[in-house]
């Protein structure tokens, strides 16, 4: 084995930003794409407020800002009328909006972030084949000049999209359907009377017409189109886009000078265990579902930040194989709750029967101004409402407070670390838990978990309630909360999770 520890295959964003997680922390990474460059195509187009927590905690969010826009509302609309409008400031996060930007920009700026961690994606390089045989994984590469290279490595993840490699060679089942319709897509300028700073949802008799902002005034149109339509090797004509907008459009849009476009159909697909072994899969390899709601590249992101600390604890010798394991219990479970929002979105879009439309119209119409439904369409979309409630890690510990429940995501805070003020999401960077103690001073961290866990603490207010003391996993999700006095248990529900107590041997 060389000094790789792990190999990704696959690099989209979600196989960098796996990349990206592990080398921070000192994980000796290989990146490989058959790809010979990263993509020059809009894509995946939304980075949700979830999302940009995670990567402020990586330290890196602001590049990600400084190339995208912010779009500010949803809004839903039928016959010229309002049924649904919801702002993102609704999101009780740092970054209350969505953040439009192009996958092309997306990779640039991972590509970049790693570059300056001294990691490099290898191009031209397909993973051809391998063996796990519960040591380490063997894997055969293929590379440009035709040579085939045999690497030994502690880990294999596979971001390698829907027809991943990885997958196949586990031998995951990737179940699910595909949706009868099919759909349209265009990345183009368009002039006439859009918000610049909102995405836009159309209901119609004819179907659905989604219109999402990049840049001034380029645009991303996706709608829904008769079945024989969807043939994905089929060019798409601009003027089939264009009579769609004034079918389904509020009148007076004129598309023009297109970047991309394109036809697609909807799968809904998922695995159910995302591990096997040394083997990890990672995004699409494992779930693909409906662009509803702009999830996919997201959730995939989510899914590499949940298992680089995870990795960078078992080959650092922090961890054992039981924390490894809870990576596809957590993430398989928002897996299945991610498909199910997005296939009921699409759905709902999508009803061709008139007498349904109507009602359709009329519920969202009535519900849509309840601050409730506003928030709870916000909280969906922004990904802030996931949460592992029901995962091991936290199991063994009756977490004593109410208003944050173990398991759920924790908002950025002020916190005092190592006598420093600072942010919580900034302390997290460490790779560690933090041990949070409200409104007294910091507790102390016995000696055998200062490698795992490093104190701060914080005001009352907010989430965090008084006297009590929160352990917060460094993806910031709650693993439990207890008094002064239980902290020795809290400490404690993290010993399952290493190879032998605490200071355990590297893989």
């Amino acid at each position: 084995m060389d000094n790789t520890q792990i190999l990704i295959a696959g690099a989209g964003p979600v196989g960098m930003t796996l990349a990206l997680a592990l080398s921070r922390q000192g994980v000796k990474v290989r990146i490989v794409d058959k790809s010979p460059s990263r993509t020059d195509k809009s894509k995946a187009l939304v980075m949700w407020p979830r999302t940009l927590e995670l990567f402020d905690i990586e330290g890196c969010v602001k590049s990600f800002l400084d190339a995208g826009m912010q779009g500010r509302r949803v809004r839903i609309m039928s016959d010229g009328k309002t049924l649904l409008q919801a702002n993102f400031d609704l999101a009780k996060s740092s970054f209350p909006y969505a953040l439009m930007i192009p996958q092309s920009e997306t990779e640039r700026v991972l590509e970049e972030q790693l570059g300056s961690h001294g990691v490099h994606v290898e191009r031209n390089t397909e993973l051809q084949s391998f063996i796990d045989d519960g040591d380490a994984v063997t894997a055969k590469l293929l590379g440009q000049d035709g040579n085939v290279e045999e690497v030994r490595v502690a880990y294999l993840a596979g971001c390698d999209g829907a027809h991943s490699v990885v997958r196949k060679g586990i031998g995951a089942e990737f179940t699910g359907s595909a949706e009868p319709s099919g759909w349209i897509l265009a990345d183009l300028m368009l002039d006439g009377d859009v918000a610049p700073d909102e995405i836009v949802i159309i209901w119609t008799r004819h179907g659905v017409l989604a219109i999402f902002p990049i840049v001034g005034n380029r645009y991303r149109v996706i709608a829904d189109v008769p079945a024989d339509e969807g043939d994905v090797s089929v060019p798409l004509p601009l003027d089939r886009v264009q009579t769609v907008l004034d079918e389904r459009g509020p009148g007076g849009l004129r598309a023009h000078d297109p970047f991309w476009l394109s036809r697609f159909r909807i799968n809904e697909r998922k695995v159910h265990d995302y591990t096997k072994g040394r083997c990890f899969l990672v995004g699409d390899a494992a779930h693909i579902h409906s662009p509803a709601g702009g999830q996919g590249m997201n959730t995939g992101m989510q899914d590499a930040f949940n298992l680089a600390w995870k990795i960078a604890m078992a080959v650092n010798g922090q961890a054992g194989t039981k924390l490894l394991a809870t990576y596809s219990q957590e993430r398989s479970a928002i897996g299945d709750q991610v498909l199910r929002n997005a296939s009921v979105l699409t759905h709902v879009a999508t009803v061709g029967n008139p007498f349904l439309q109507k009602l359709r119209n009329v519920a969202v119409g009535a519900l849509g101004d309840l601050s409730i439904v506003q928030q709870r369409l916000v909280d969906q979309l922004a990904e802030l409402d996931l949460s592992y409630h029901h995962s091991d890690l936290g199991a063994l510990h009756n977490s004593v407070a109410h208003r944050l429940p173990k398991g759920n995501r924790v908002p950025d805070v002020a916190v005092a670390s190592q006598g420093a003020a600072t942010r919580l999401y900034a302390v997290l960077r460490s790779g560690r838990f933090v041990l949070l103690t409200v409104g007294a001073e910091a507790a102390e961290v016995p000696a055998a978990l200062q490698e795992w866990v490093i104190a701060a603490s914080a005001v009352p207010g907010g989430a965090f309630e008084e006297g009590l003391v929160y352990l917060i996993r460094p993806d910031s999700y709650l693993v439990g909360s207890a008094t002064a006095a239980g902290v020795p248990d809290l400490l404690g529900s993290l010993r399952p999770f290493t190879t032998s107590g605490f200071a355990s041997p590297a893989p």
